[in-house]
Formats: structure tokens, sequence, C-alpha cells
């Protein structure tokens, strides 16, 4: 073979070595995104995937014998019991951690076609594990590696099959054939990614995301449960996951927000934990449910959508006192202090809407007639505490100093605790006997637990009844998806105390954080990935019919404010259907929005017939003017005879398909054009078959006669 063909060979053998490569990382990546995929398979698949990188741009020269491979394999096989009893303890589990050996195996060992089969086979069987398990928009990302990474093997793969079959049927590929194929699969990829994504919103789904419930993904917020340890929700606080999103619908600026979950009554000294009393079930008629019935106590009132991410937590965060909620359950348990639970472990993308009283300030709030009344039994509750260090109640006394009432006393000993004690995240380097007492005499820094606890303590040593609150803190605002975003580092933990005559009242004694996270790039872009994973939970994993319809009525409206005259047919139609009786029917919505979408798509693929053959147009032209220029090779003699054909069309001379070049020359009349088209074809002969390069030069110059005639 001449080494222009073995250079060429070498370079189609990598590209597609590199495919293949790409094909099974992007399905390693589907999986690995989804968060379910432990560290250790992680290293250990990453590690191999770069090996075998490293063996194809012949950085490392490495040979594995068939006994070897199938030692390890059967090594495995042992191994896979263990992993299934004694590590994962599942079988869904073991099994990724086997289809991950399997794929680095097959990747670094494969040398025959059949083992190329085999890895495309299993890198398939990545994605179909990454579907079920991941429900995050970082999966359409990496099914679009995996489509590019697929098509370039396939055709690579085709181009590598013909390069082994006989020499004279094959011609030398070009040197840039790597940089044409990458192109390809490109377009070919994002041609896919268009038209199934047109198809994909005009096929409604309503199972609502069947596969994220297969798998679960709830983590634990140990802070929202019946009991909390002091410096759980400092640990929560380092994680930056996201845990809701709340729109909120208020014509003017709301303040910072307290969503408050769970509340704690009894403190041993480390633990806060709520009495085990059964709660009020509330039954939930067509998902609306008031909360609160009766006369409306004055205040301002917010209304709000809230949607939760997976927790094995059931508790409901609110803002203020909910009035109204609607929400899909049959049933929700109140509990006497006011926390909400649902009763099960929240899912993927639960949702509900509330209206609520927001709390204000005791010195401005308006005076609630008749006054609440704090029964004695729930006063002893509030009051109760555990065996303190005597500094403690001496501290809470010097703090309240001289005030004349509770809500006096309250403030001053929360002042006191915002000024001398410092806000933090760093764990203390021991385990104090004390942890309450170590902080307020000792450290005299911590986390917010640690704030309101001290405060809870210290009220109720002076006398006034106080519990702790757990929940979150406001959020950030993203103007990308118009959302608030409320992360696990914001969890935080307050004081509710009671106020005579004002009834429970909020107090926080955590300091601010004097160094806060400044606004960077990087926050920037996590808003925009947070904007594009919610856009996936709402309209890819949750699409339904609903969701198309509001899909169809905004494209409408953007369409209507464009002047689209398309659209505005279909409002006449909607006109006429309603006022022939009964109004619009659901099913019309589904058709419409189908109709839309079709001409979308066939309006964007028209667009892309269109660039296509301008594009060629453009490119036959490029090579006329090259062979002009005596730089012609045998395959641009077929170009120009094409133009020639084209040329001729225009005269109204169209070839027959099963006419030859010299029959169809033949054909023509005995003008001077059939004989410039004889001469022509004569001369396309010389240079098409026979090889004679000066030919182009005649050739040239009889497209330009024909272009006179």
């Amino acid at each position: 073979m001449p080494r222009q063909n073995a250079d060429s060979a070498v370079g189609v053998e990598r590209f597609f070595q590199f495919s293949l490569l790409g094909l099974v990382t992007s399905g390693f990546l589907t999986v690995a995104g989804s968060g379910n995929l432990d560290g250790i398979t992680i290293a250990l698949t990453t590690a191999g995937l770069m090996l075998r990188a490293l063996l194809i741009l012949g950085f490392v020269r490495l040979h594995f014998s068939e006994r070897a491979v199938n030692l390890a394999t059967l090594a495995y096989a042992a191994f896979f019991a263990a992993d299934y009893f004694l590590l994962s303890r599942e079988f869904l589990g073991a099994t990724v951690h086997l289809l991950f050996f399997l794929a680095v195996m097959k990747i670094l060992t494969a040398t025959s076609s059949r083992d190329h089969l085999y890895t495309a086979v299993i890198a398939c069987l990545e994605l179909l594990a990454g579907a079920i398990l991941s429900a995050s928009s970082n999966f359409f990302l990496f099914l679009a590696l995996f489509l590019l990474f697929a098509i370039a093997a396939l055709t690579t793969g085709e181009v590598r099959r013909s390069l082994t079959v006989s020499v004279v049927t094959a011609q030398r590929p070009s040197e840039r054939l790597s940089l044409r194929l990458g192109v390809l699969a490109t377009l070919i990829t994002t041609g896919i990614l268009l038209l199934t994504g047109g198809l994909f919103f005009i096929l409604p789904r309503t199972a609502e995301a069947a596969f994220a419930h297969l798998v679960a993904h709830h983590v634990l917020l140990p802070g929202f449960s019946n009991q909390v340890t002091l410096g759980q929700i400092g640990q929560i606080q380092t994680s930056s996951r996201p845990v809701m999103h709340v729109r909120i619908w208020s014509a003017t600026r709301v303040g910072p927000l307290k969503w408050r979950g769970a509340t704690l009554t009894d403190f041993d000294g480390k633990r806060w934990t709520s009495p085990n009393r059964a709660p009020t079930r509330i039954e939930i008629e067509h998902e609306h449910v008031v909360l609160a019935p009766g006369v409306r106590p004055p205040g301002r009132r917010i209304n709000f959508h809230v949607e939760l991410d997976p927790m094995e937590n059931d508790t409901l965060f609110f803002a203020g006192t909910p009035e109204t909620l609607d929400l899909d359950a049959r049933g929700i348990y109140v509990s006497d202090s006011g926390t909400i639970r649902l009763g099960h472990p929240l899912s993927q993308g639960f949702r509900y809407d509330a209206w609520s009283l927001l709390d204000a300030p005791p010195e401005t709030a308006v005076p609630v007639y008749p006054p609440p009344v704090l029964p004695l039994e729930a006063r002893q509750l509030y009051l109760q505490l555990p065996p303190l260090d005597p500094r403690i109640a001496a501290l809470a006394h010097n703090f309240a100093g001289t005030a004349p009432t509770e809500l006096a006393r309250a403030r001053a000993i929360e002042a006191r605790l915002r000024t001398d004690y410092t806000y933090t995240l760093e764990l203390p380097s021991r385990e104090p006997a004390d942890p309450l007492a170590d902080f307020l005499v000792t450290r005299k820094k911590g986390y917010c637990e640690y704030f309101a606890s001290a405060l809870a303590v210290m009220l109720r040593a002076e006398g006034i009844p106080a519990r702790l609150a757990t929940g979150f803190h406001n959020g950030v605002y993203n103007p990308v998806s118009g959302l608030w975003l409320v992360r696990a580092s914001d969890a935080h933990s307050w004081v509710e105390a009671w106020i005579p005559g004002r009834g429970w009242s909020i107090f926080d004694a955590t300091p601010p954080d004097f160094n806060p996270a400044g606004i960077t790039w990087l926050s920037r872009i996590s808003l925009y990935l947070d904007a594009a994973d919610t856009f996936w939970q709402e309209w890819v994993m949750a699409y339904d019919l609903t969701r198309q319809g509001t899909l169809a009525f905004r494209m409408e409206q953007n369409a209507r404010s464009l002047g689209n005259r398309w659209f505005h047919q279909f409002r006449g139609l909607r006109y006429r259907w309603e006022h022939r009786g009964d109004g619009w029917p659901p099913a019309w919505w589904s058709l419409r929005f189908t109709l839309i979408a079709l001409g979308w798509l066939a309006g964007i693929t028209f667009l892309g017939f269109a660039i296509r053959t301008l594009l060629r147009r453009l490119r036959m032209r490029q090579r006329v003017e090259r062979v002009r220029r005596g730089q012609a090779r045998g395959a641009d003699a077929t170009l120009l005879y094409h133009r020639m054909l084209y040329l001729l069309a225009k005269r109204g001379y169209q070839k027959p398909p099963w006419f030859t070049p010299a029959e169809f020359a033949s054909s023509l009349p005995r003008t001077s054009l059939g004989e410039a088209v004889s001469e022509f074809t004569d001369t396309y002969n010389q240079l098409r078959f026979g090889g004679h390069a000066t030919a182009a030069h005649t050739l040239s110059t009889l497209l330009d006669r024909l272009e006179r005639e």
C-alpha cells in the first residue's frame, strides 16, 4: 500500500478508536452525572478510560493476554457476589459496577470487529442505566455527546471497513478526512437533536417521569426530623445542593424570608426533640385545604409556589403562617406547634402553592383581639430545662438586665448574642461535655443552632416560653429562571418565643456572616445551570398535556406580538369554535399545538435544505475555479460534467438517467451547442477515465463556451 494511503488508514483507525472511547465515556458520564455512582467506581473507571486514551495516542504500550483477561473476569464474578451481599446490598448497584468493569475491560482489550460491537453494546447499556438513574438536565448534554460519538463511530467504521477491501475500489482518503468526519458527525447529531426535540414537545407524556421513580434519589436532611443535635444544621450548611425552588407572587418587594419547617421543644443539653404526640390529620379535597378558617387577622400576605427536591424528610416549608394550601395529596399532618408534614418522603418535583400571613416584629405587629392565651400545660412544656451550668442562667440574667417586659428582655438577650459572639462553620477541635456552656463561656463562636439554642435556653431561664424552629433563610434570586433558589447551605435555625398579648414571635440571635460568598463568575454559571435544570424538570421530566397547552399559548403570544398571521388564523378558529356551543375542547389544544410545531418544523427543514443547496452551489463554483487555475483531479471531471448538465437543463435539454454521456451528446441537435457538448464529452472521458490532467483546461474553456451559448 502507498505510504499516503497507509498514513490515511492510521488516521482513520485512530479516529475510530477515539470515537469508540468517547462512546463509552459519554455513557459513563450519564451514570456518574446522576450522583448515584460511588467515588471508587468513578475513580477506577476514569483511570481505565484515560489509560485507553494513552494507548491510542501511543504514549503507553501495553498488551493484555487472553489468559489475564479471563482470570480478571473470573475474579470479578466472585467479587460480584460480595458486592451484592456486602457492599452495594442491592442488585441494581452491583449490576452497575459489573457494567463498568466490563466496559473498561472491553475498551482496553478490543481488537476485532466483534469486540468493537460488544463495546458499543456496553456503551448503550451505560446510557440506559443513566436514563434510569438520572433526573437532571446534564443527562441531555451527555446524551448529545453519546449521539455524536455514536455517529462518528458508525461513519468511521464504514470508512475503516472500506479500507480493508480491494485497493481498486477504495480511493485514497482525503488528508483532512478526520476533520470532515468530525464536522459531518456534528451536523448529523445537531439535526437529529432538533428533529427529535420537535417531536418531543409534540408528543406529551402522562407518566410524569416514571423512570425517575425507579431509583430513590432522596437525601436526608437531619435538621428537619423530630430531633436535631447541636452541629447538624452546620453540617448541612456546608453543602450547596439545591433543596427547593420558590416563585413568589407579590406586587411589592418582599424582604428576607424564613422558610419554617419544624419546631422542637425538648432540650437535654445536646439535642432538641419534639414530644411524640400524634399530629392531626387533615383530609384534602380537590387539592385544596384551608388551614386557618374563620376571621382573617390583619397583616401582610403573600402567595408562593414551592417545588421541592426529593428528600427523606416529609416536612413542608412555609414563609409565615400558611392559611390555605394547594397540593396533590390525600392528606397532611399538622402538629400542635404548626409543623406540617406530608406523611411520606418527598418525591422528585413535589410542588405546592400556599397563601401565608407574614410574620411581623412584635413591636410593630397589629394587636390581635382577643389576645392569644398560652395554656398552662403548654407553658410548662416550653419552659422546661435540663440541668444547666449555673453560668448560663447568670449570663441570661446579665444579658436581660433590668428590662421591664418579656419582649424587652428577649430583645436584650438577642442583641447581646448577636454582638458579643461570632458566627462560624468551623467544627470544635473536640466534642465538649456541655456544648452550650462551651459555646457561651469558652468558644464564643458557632453555628446558627448554637445561637438559637442559647437564646431559647436563656429565655426559658428568664421565664419566657420558647422553642427552636428549623428551616431555611431566604435563598438567592435567580434572574434567569425567575425563581428563588434555596440550597442546603441556606439551612437555618431560630427561636419562637411567646410574648404576652402578641403570641409566638420570631427572634434570631445569629449574627450576620462577615465573610459571605461574593457574586463570582462561578456563581453566575451555577445560576444558569440551575435555570437549565429547572427547565429540564418542568418541561421534560414532568411534561404533560397541561404544559403542552401552556407552551402552545406562549408560542402563540410570542408569534402574535411579532405579527404572525398564521397564529391569528388559529385565533379565529378558536372564536368560531367557542361560539358553536361547548367552548374550547381540551383535545383541540393538543391538535393545535401539533399543527403549530409541525409548521415550525417544516419551516426549519425548508431553511436547512435551502442552505444546503446554496452551500453545494458555492462549493461547485469554488471547485470550477480551481480547475480553471490548472489544479484539477480526476474527480473534478464529474463536477464539471454536472455543471454542464445544469447549463443544458436551463436551456431545456435534460439528460435521461439511462443515457451514457456519449449517447446523450449524440442525441442533441447538430448545432453549435450540440457540437460543443460532444467535444466536452470527449474531453471529459479523457480526464475522468484516461487521467489526462491537461484536458482540464480544455474542459474549462468549453464550459465557458457553453455558458455563452
